[in-house]
C-alpha cells in the first residue's frame, strides 16, 4: 500500500511545481503591445518613403508599393510566427525552474531578441537567398519573383501555425528552406527541366548538415555538460526539480536567466536574419532604385571599386585567348545555374567584370546610378559575385595566386555594394520577432518543460541544455549557417533527460521526430504547389 502513496504524493510534488501559465495579460500590457506594434508598422511606412522621396523620382504607378506593402507583411508576419513558434524554447528553462514569472520571461526573452537581430552580422540572411533559384533572384520583380516570394512565405507561415497548434517544437528554419526548396524545384519543373537544376544543391548540402548536426550536438553535449556538472558540482540543490513554486538559490538562478538571456539573444541573431533578408529581396524588386545597391557608398570607394574591376579584368583576360562572347551575361547565367563551366566562362566573366567597373566609374559613385539603370548593375554584380564564388569552389580556371586575389577582392567590393541592409529593416524584423515571443508561447512552453522527460526539469538539466544551445546557435551565426532554436533545445533538454536517468517521454518523442521528418518534404509540396498557384495569377 506504499506505492500507491509514494506515487501519489510524487504527482502532488511535481504539479505544486509546476509554473502558474494560465494568469490573465494585463490591459496595461495589451495596450503597450499594441502601440509598439502599430509604431512599428508606421515606422517601416515611414523609412520606405523616406528612402522613395530622397531620389527625386516620379511615381507613376502605385502598383509596387501595393505589392510591396503585401509582401512585407507577410515576411513580418512569418518572423512574428517564428517568434512564438520558436523562442518558447528559451523561456521554458527559466519558467520551469521558477528563475522568472512566466510573463517576465516573454518579456525579457523578447527585448533579448530584438537585440539579437539589431546586432546581427548579416551572414545568414544572404546564405539564405543563395539557396533560390538564380533566374528568380535575377527577376524578382516580375510576376515569378512575386509568386516565389509569396509561395515560400506564406508555406513556412502555414506549417509553423499547424506545428504551433499541435505544440510541436518544429523547425522554422527547417520549414523555410524546405519552402525555398519546393519553389527551386517548381520553377525548374514549369520550365521543362529536371527538377533537381532548381536548386543550389552544394548550399542545400551545406544548410542541411547544419540543421541535422545541431540536435545531435544539442543532444550529445548537454548530456555531457550535466555529467561533467555532476562530477565537480557536488552541491545537490543543483539536481533536484524545483519545491512548490519558490525560486532557486541566487546564484543558480542568475545563472538560468544569463543562458536564457544567450538563447534568446542567439535565437534572434540567427533566425532574424532569414526574415532580413528575405525583405531585402522584395525591396530589390519592387523598389530598385532605391535598394538594388548601397547608394550611401562614398564615392571615393566606387572609383576604388572601377579600378579594381579594371585590374581584375585585365588580369583574367591573360588566361584566356578567346574573345569575349557575344552575351556574356547569358553564359554567366547558364554557368551558375547548371554549375557546368564552357571555354567561353572565363572572357564571359572578364567582359562582365570590365562593363561593372565602366559603368560604376561613368557614374562616378552607385548613388547617381539612375533608377532606371539600377536592377540591371545589380545584376550584373549578382552574376559575377556567384560566378566567383562557384569558380573559387569548383577550382574552375586555376589561376595564379595574384589572379586570385584579385577576384576575391572584387568579389568583396561587390558584396559591398549588394549585400546591405538598411537599419529600418532590422528595426522592423526586431519589433516583429521580439512581440511574436510575447503570443503564444504557452503551447510550446508546455512540450519542453512536461512532456520530454519523465520527471520534472531539475536546474542543472535547464542550465546545461540552455548553455549548449547559446553557444550552439552562437557558433553557426559566426559561420552563417541557419540552425534551429528549437531542435538545439528540445534535444539538449532530452539529453539531461538521458544523462540524469529520468528517461523520455516516448509519444512526444516520436512526435517531435515525426515533425522533424515531415516538415521538409511537407514545405516543399505546399510551397511548390503555391508557387505554381500563383503563377497562374500574377
Amino acid at each position: 500500500m506504499a506505492t500507491p502513496s509514494l506515487t501519489a504524493a510524487s504527482a502532488a510534488r511535481t504539479e505544486d511545481a509546476r509554473p502558474q501559465l494560465e494568469k490573465k495579460t494585463s490591459a496595461l500590457t495589451v495596450v503597450v503591445f499594441c502601440a509598439v506594434l502599430a509604431l512599428g508598422l508606421l515606422f517601416t511606412a515611414y523609412s520606405l518613403m523616406h528612402d522613395v522621396n530622397q531620389l527625386d523620382t516620379p511615381v507613376t504607378t502605385w502598383t509596387p508599393f501595393l505589392l510591396l506593402g503585401v509582401a512585407l507583411l507577410i515576411a513580418l508576419g512569418f518572423e512574428f510566427v517564428n517568434g512564438f513558434h520558436d523562442t518558447a524554447n528559451a523561456v521554458a528553462t527559466v519558467i520551469y525552474t521558477h528563475s522568472l514569472p512566466p510573463q517576465v520571461a516573454v518579456v525579457w526573452s523578447g527585448f533579448f531578441n530584438f537585440l539579437g537581430v539589431l546586432l546581427s552580422s548579416g551572414a545568414v540572411a544572404f546564405g539564405i537567398i543563395a539557396l533560390l533559384p538564380v533566374e528568380l533572384i535575377l527577376q524578382v520583380g516580375s510576376s515569378s519573383g512575386f509568386a516565389m516570394i509569396f509561395a515560400l512565405l506564406i508555406a513556412a507561415i502555414l506549417w509553423n501555425l499547424g506545428t504551433w497548434w499541435l505544440g510541436l517544437p518544429a523547425s522554422s528554419s527547417h520549414t523555410l528552406i524546405g519552402s525555398i526548396i519546393g519553389v527551386g524545384i517548381a520553377n525548374a519543373l514549369m520550365h521543362g527541366r529536371d527538377g533537381t537544376s532548381g536548386v543550389d544543391w552544394a548550399q542545400a548540402t551545406k544548410v542541411g548538415y547544419a540543421l541535422l548536426l545541431s540536435p545531435l550536438i544539442g543532444f550529445a553535449f548537454a548530456a555531457l555538460l550535466l555529467l561533467a556538472l555532476r562530477a565537480f558540482v557536488k552541491n545537490r540543490a543543483l539536481y533536484k526539480a524545483p519545491k512548490g513554486n519558490t525560486p532557486p538559490p541566487w546564484w543558480i538562478r542568475t545563472m538560468l536567466i544569463l543562458t536564457c538571456t544567450g538563447v534568446s539573444f542567439a535565437h534572434g541573431s540567427n533566425d532574424g536574419q532569414k526574415g532580413m533578408g528575405l525583405i531585402m529581396l522584395i525591396l530589390v524588386g519592387t523598389l530598385p532604385m532605391a535598394y538594388a545597391l548601397n547608394r550611401t557608398m562614398p564615392a571615393d570607394q566606387a572609383l576604388q571599386f572601377a579600378a579594381v574591376a579594371e585590374v581584375t579584368q585585365q588580369a583574367l583576360s591573360r588566361h584566356t585567348p578567346q574573345a569575349a562572347p557575344a552575351a556574356p551575361r547569358q553564359v554567366l547565367s547558364d554557368y551558375v545555374r547548371s554549375k557546368e563551366a564552357s571555354a567561353q566562362l572565363i572572357p564571359a566573366l572578364a567582359a562582365l567584370t570590365g562593363n561593372i567597373g565602366a559603368e560604376v566609374k561613368g557614374y562616378g559613385s552607385l548613388s547617381k546610378v539612375p533608377a532606371e539603370a539600377m536592377g540591371n548593375v545589380r545584376n550584373d554584380m549578382y552574376l559575377a559575385s556567384e560566378t566567383i564564388r562557384l569558380m573559387d569552389k569548383k577550382q574552375v580556371g586555376h589561376f595564379d595566386a595574384d589572379t586570385q586575389d584579385k577576384l576575391q577582392l572584387f568579389k568583396q567590393q561587390i558584396d559591398n555594394a549588394t549585400r546591405f541592409i538598411p537599419l529600418w529593416v532590422k528595426i522592423a524584423v526586431a519589433i516583429a520577432l521580439g512581440l511574436g515571443t510575447m503570443v503564444g508561447w504557452k503551447r510550446i512552453v508546455v512540450t519542453v518543460g512536461e512532456k520530454i522527460g519523465k520527471t520534472h526539469l531539475t536546474y542543472a538539466q535547464g542550465a546545461s541544455a540552455e548553455t549548449v544551445a547559446m553557444l550552439t546557435i552562437g557558433a553557426a551565426d559566426m559561420f552563417g549557417l541557419p540552425v534551429s532554436t528549437t531542435h538545439v533545445l528540445s534535444s539538449g533538454v532530452a539529453g539531461t533527460m538521458v544523462a540524469n536517468g529520468a528517461g523520455l517521454q516516448m509519444r512526444t518523442i516520436r512526435n517531435l521526430l515525426m515533425a522533424w521528418v515531415l516538415t521538409l518534404p511537407a514545405a516543399i509540396l505546399l510551397s511548390g504547389s503555391l508557387y505554381w498557384l500563383f503563377t497562374q495569377f500574377f
